[in-house]
């Protein structure tokens, strides 16, 4: 059997054992996405003059993008490869331009020192909507396709569709023709939402809960006590201090108010998912009755907490159901939330 073959049979065989592992089988559109990254993955391995084409794929939450690159990665037998988030390499990539902000370069510097030398970058949950990152976005594309890194990215969006407000998606345009230009794009298609269709787990971001009133009681690990006013706290990151409720061991308690609706960022959410295990964020009002900064703030951090695996209960005076059709409002990235949000248990309604 040709060494191409074999690699291919190697990777198709483990991408299996997970699903089965998972309890689920691949579907039509992912053995579509499926069998390009098994193509990728014998090119990869395979002796050749240039890197191959990298890839990126797109679709609907929870149609098992993430999966399928997280998957791949596992039993792609290449040492020198890297798995990133968005929110987390974007933090990183501010920090050490930072660091090296006195040079010409620095920016070629911290992508370089980010990459560390890995050929295969997979560069889970690819969005911009920030204008004032579309330009360093671009950049770092350019960086690292004229470094020879091969990228699988997954995304919810179309590379046309990338910085979506109609009076910035200029200043992406040159992103959108770098991603054109060097990689095959793919839509992962399919009309099955598989986190809604999933089962509670008992651990992790999915062993969390949406709480409305009356609900705590009915849950194996509440009834919760709630902070009184002397547990408050404050936190600091870097030279800032934030307000949060409590600070109970590992685990933070603190109010949508001061989650999302204070100046906070993807800096303070990584900081605190690295501190703490579980999460209780209370008082969440309607998506439609909060700004437009505190909306976009509690998707990114739902992002980065499901993204580490974090447990998470969220009190609110709303079903789980009443919030997400709050959130049909068009806001960029409110479907990727609401499809995470179902991941979460939900007491029954008596």
């Amino acid at each position: 059997m040709p060494r191409s073959d074999r690699i291919r049979l190697q990777l198709a065989e483990a991408i299996a054992r997970d699903a089965r592992h998972a309890g689920f089988e691949l579907g039509g559109p992912q053995l579509v996405v499926r069998d390009r990254m098994l193509q990728l993955g014998a090119e990869l391995v395979g002796r050749r003059a240039a890197p191959p084409r990298s890839l990126y794929v797109w679709g609907k939450a929870g149609r098992g993008k993430s999966w399928l690159l997280d998957a791949f990665f596992r039993a792609l037998p290449v040492e020198q490869k890297r798995r990133v988030h968005f929110h987390g390499f974007f933090e990183a990539l501010h920090r050490r331009i930072h660091e090296h902000r006195t040079r010409p370069d620095a920016v070629n510097r911290a992508v370089d020192g980010l990459v560390g030398g890995a050929r295969v970058l997979c560069f889970d949950e690819f969005h911009v909507h920030d204008p004032a990152d579309a330009a360093l976005l671009a950049r770092l594309l350019r960086r690292l396709f004229d470094s020879g890194v091969v990228l699988l990215a997954s995304s919810n969006y179309a590379p046309s569709a990338l910085l979506p407000d109609p009076m910035w998606h200029h200043l992406f345009e040159p992103g959108i023709e770098l991603i054109t230009r060097n990689m095959d794009v793919l839509e992962l298609a399919g009309e099955t939402d598989y986190r809604t269709a999933a089962g509670g787990a008992e651990t992790g971001f999915a062993g969390g809960a949406w709480l409305a009133a009356g609900d705590e009681a009915d849950l194996p690990d509440g009834p919760f006590r709630r902070p009184g006013a002397t547990e408050a706290r404050t936190l600091a990151v870097g030279s800032r201090d934030f307000a949060v409720s409590a600070v109970r061991g590992s685990e933070l308690w603190i109010s949508f108010g001061q989650l999302c609706q204070a100046p906070t960022s993807r800096a303070e959410y990584l900081a605190w998912a690295r501190r703490f295990s579980r999460w209780f964020i209370t008082d969440v009002p309607g998506f439609a009755d909060v700004g437009r900064e505190a909306r976009q703030r509690f998707i990114g951090v739902l992002d980065i907490l499901c993204d580490a695996d974090i447990q998470v209960f969220l009190f609110s005076d709303l079903d789980r159901q009443a919030f997400c059709d709050s959130a049909a409002d068009g806001r960029p990235d409110a479907f990727r939330m609401v499809s995470r949000l179902r991941l979460l248990r939900e007491p029954a309604r008596r």
